[in-house]
């Protein structure tokens, strides 16, 4: 499955609205904004603690909050997105699993409240069934991963880049 084209202001945007977004989760953007604060601290005796002085701290935090708002709502978009599709990808592929699943967000509220609840009544009858360390123990983590490494083949490592694909040179 190939990666659809975005135009070009398209791709610009979204390469500027992540840079900025792993940018303003920094230590480095926390501490520009302190500076801006204590240097606007520092100015108000200078400004006589002026209707302007204010005025300027809140326009500036108004217009900052305003476009965060939008960054962290594309953010949490696309990561939602990427979570589901992670969940839709271990649903579709796990024997047993229901099937129905697979884009269970968009299903309306009232259906999600009913597998909600039918999920709630299996939770209770499991802890009736073990106690949590006899349902989840290091013997059954072993076990598991024992079985899913026989399940599955090993894969030979791809050769190193530049290596010679017809095999070792005569040098």
């Amino acid at each position: 499955m190939g990666r659809k084209k975005q135009n070009g202001f398209g791709a610009a945007l979204e390469r500027f609205s992540t840079a900025t977004t792993h940018w303003t989760g920094s230590a480095g953007a926390f501490a520009l904004a302190c500076g801006v604060i204590i240097v606007w601290l520092i100015t108000g005796p200078v400004f006589h603690y002026s209707d302007t002085w204010q005025l300027i701290i809140n326009t500036g935090t108004t217009i900052v909050t305003f476009l965060m708002v939008f960054l962290i709502q594309r953010s949490q978009n696309k990561d939602a997105l990427a979570v589901h599709l992670k969940l839709n990808e271990l649903v579709a592929a796990m024997q047993g699993a229901s099937n129905r699943l697979i884009d269970v967000e968009a299903l309306t509220e009232t259906d999600l409240q009913a597998l909600h609840k039918h999920y709630g009544t299996l939770a209770a009858m499991a802890k009736h069934d073990a106690s949590l360390t006899e349902s989840h123990s290091i013997e059954e983590a072993e076990a598991r991963h024992h079985w899913k490494r026989k399940a599955r083949p090993v894969q030979a490592a791809p050769p190193p880049a530049g290596a010679d694909q017809a095999g070792p040179s005569s040098a």
